[in-house]
């Protein structure tokens, strides 16, 4: 990236540090910014993936949102902010497993927020996840 076009990811003093986030996030100069919908654990025929299990549907989530990227240009790597909605009674810590399992760790994580919800629009899903990725446009 050039000295004009940058993604600086902020973490300042007085507020906790955790390598799995960043607190904020400021981009400036000539980007594309991608905003990638809610997505869930549906293949593309239509089907749920890991039905009642919940590492597989956020494997499968993953993986759409993967694509979801790629669509738009992005990559993994790319995503500034995730919003995570896991259906009450799954585990968080489960799902952040399974995220660095198929992602590893990135060295700026993006920043974060998870929800507990009560359900989502289908009642076989257990996670949905959105995205936002900025790419430089140079």
């Amino acid at each position: 990236m050039t000295s004009s076009n940058q993604i600086n990811f902020i973490n300042p003093a007085g507020l906790h540090k955790n390598p799995a986030y960043s607190q904020a996030i400021v981009v400036t100069g000539a980007v594309k910014t991608i905003y990638v919908g809610g997505q869930n654990s549906i293949d593309a025929a239509g089907a749920v993936i890991g039905k009642g299990d919940f590492k597989a549907q956020v494997e499968q989530t993953l993986k759409n949102l993967r694509l979801a990227l790629e669509g738009g240009g992005a990559r993994p790597e790319d995503v500034i902010k995730w919003n995570i909605y896991v259906v009450d009674g799954q585990s968080f810590q489960e799902g952040f497993e399974v995220f660095q399992r198929v992602w590893g760790k990135p060295s700026n994580p993006p920043i974060i927020t998870g929800i507990y919800v009560a359900g989502l629009t289908n009642p076989d899903y257990l996670v949905e996840i959105d995205a936002i990725a900025v790419v430089s446009e140079q």
